[in-house]
Formats: structure tokens, C-alpha cells, sequence
């Protein structure tokens, strides 16, 4: 069976968050761990015609998400930019911010896919916070019935 498989290059950040991962797994979720911080949750489903991956991104805007695939690695990426305090409409000169939680965030997942996947037909859909793509397999690679006797 062929899967699509998550793709991690080795980096600092790769290292700090298995080290996160680890605290968490050992002490618990803390709540003062922002929820910026944490991994895109996936779900990954095959059937006879495609692979099927969604992605929770609550809160995101479709124009953030950007998703691309580079020599048989897919990956999804966001950047939401962080407003300054300043950016604050001349009518409201005195404001301020008292607490401030909501800064910018990004994530970026990459998924090795199978053999299979035809890079050229996946499609990409966005609804309700939830990214939908199909990848379709080549259809060399389909399993077909072949009758015996050719009739």
C-alpha cells in the first residue's frame, strides 16, 4: 500500500518543536502555549482514485494559504502579518492596547507523496476553516480486473 508520508527536513525549528512535543507529552498541554505554536492537523484518506488530505485552519483566509509541490514533496504554508501598534486610525489617537494576544503566525507542513500521485491533478478547495485537496493517482498505477479468455 502507498501512503503519503509527512516530510521533515531536519532543522532547529523541526528540533525545537519535537522538543515541545515532548514537554507536552510529559507535563501536559500547557495554556499558556499559543495556539499559533502548534501543528496543522491533517487528515489523510485514500480511495481507489485519489488521496484526500484536509487541514484545520480555523481563522485563516484562503489568500494566506499557499500550497505547492516541489519534486514529489507537497507542502501547505501561511503567514498572517502581525498589525503594529500604530496602525490605528488617526479618529483613535489615545488607544492602546491593554493586552495583546493575537500577533502574526505562520506554519508551513510538508508531505512526501507516494509514487502514484499525479502532481499535475491536485485540486485545492477551502470551506468553513477546512483545506480540502485531491491527488489524484496516475492512472498507469490504478489497479484494473483483467479478463481471462478475452471475452
Amino acid at each position: 500500500m502507498k501512503a503519503v508520508t509527512m516530510y521533515r527536513p531536519v532543522t532547529i525549528e523541526k528540533a525545537l518543536n519535537d522538543f515541545d512535543r515532548y514537554m507536552e507529552s510529559f507535563f501536559g498541554e500547557s495554556p499558556l502555549t499559543p495556539a499559533y505554536t502548534r501543528e496543522l492537523a491533517v487528515d489523510i484518506r485514500e480511495n481507489a482514485d485519489a488521496y484526500l488530505l484536509e487541514a484545520e485552519l480555523p481563522g485563516y483566509d484562503e489568500k494566506n494559504i499557499e500550497v505547492q509541490v516541489d519534486g514529489g514533496v507537497l507542502t501547505i504554508a501561511s503567514k498572517t502579518e502581525e498589525k503594529k501598534e500604530r496602525d490605528v486610525s488617526p479618529a483613535k489617537e489615545d488607544e492602546h492596547f491593554i493586552i495583546r494576544e493575537r500577533r502574526s503566525a505562520s506554519f508551513s507542513r510538508s508531505f512526501k507523496l507516494p509514487e502514484n500521485a499525479d502532481l499535475e491533478a491536485i485540486s485545492a478547495n477551502f470551506k468553513n476553516g477546512v483545506l480540502s485537496l485531491d491527488i489524484k493517482k496516475r492512472a498507469e498505477t490504478k489497479k484494473r480486473l483483467i479478463q481471462i479468455g478475452g471475452k
